[in-house]
């Protein structure tokens, strides 16, 4: 038998940040069939240095990894999209769109929609996906899933239901 082949991700700073707020950031190294990217100009955005250091220890720890875009024609899109997206935004869409990863990402609105034609809507994820995916792979119980929900909402980080019970199938409840 061998393993589903893993999903690369590349990660938008709000995700890592909402991660970060609620001490969850290694759920990155741990989700199975999952492995995450943070390219340099998302970790260039994040700059409380709390937060630098929690992202530099991941790293360390190899929960993540640090990308760069480098080729020519990657550069040149990524100054395209820096003209109505913000840095850290472009860079995960252009690696997204070149390697064919999963972008993590809360934006709405002009991101989202330049996500979506670009790369499809089924590889866009965000924190409650990724919470989700961690309750299925019993990382996490749905409530401390909704603990984390709550501090994030102290935060002004909504999530469009009340509680992970309703995104998880009945049979991991039971667990």
């Amino acid at each position: 038998m061998t393993d589903p082949p893993e999903r690369i991700v590349v990660s938008d700073a709000n995700v890592l940040i909402n991660l970060m707020h609620v001490g969850r950031l290694d759920i990155c190294g741990r989700l199975p069939g999952f492995k995450f990217v943070v390219p340099d100009h998302v970790r260039e955005e994040i700059t409380v240095p709390e937060q630098r250091s929690a992202l530099d220890e991941a790293v360390a720890l190899e929960s993540c990894r640090i990308v760069t875009i480098t080729d020519p024609e990657d550069i040149v899109l990524f100054g395209d999209h820096t003209t109505t997206l913000g840095r850290g935004e472009s860079a995960c869409l252009v690696l997204s769109d070149r390697y064919g990863w999963t972008v993590a990402s809360d934006e709405k609105k002009r991101f989202r929609r330049e996500a979506v034609a670009r790369i499809g809507e089924d590889r866009i994820i965000g924190t409650a996906d990724l919470f989700t995916c961690a309750i299925q792979a019993g990382l996490l119980t749905i409530e401390e899933a909704d603990a984390d929900k709550a501090l994030l909402e102290e935060r002004r980080f909504r999530m469009p239901f009340r509680s992970f019970r309703e995104r998880v199938p009945e049979q991991l409840e039971e667990r």
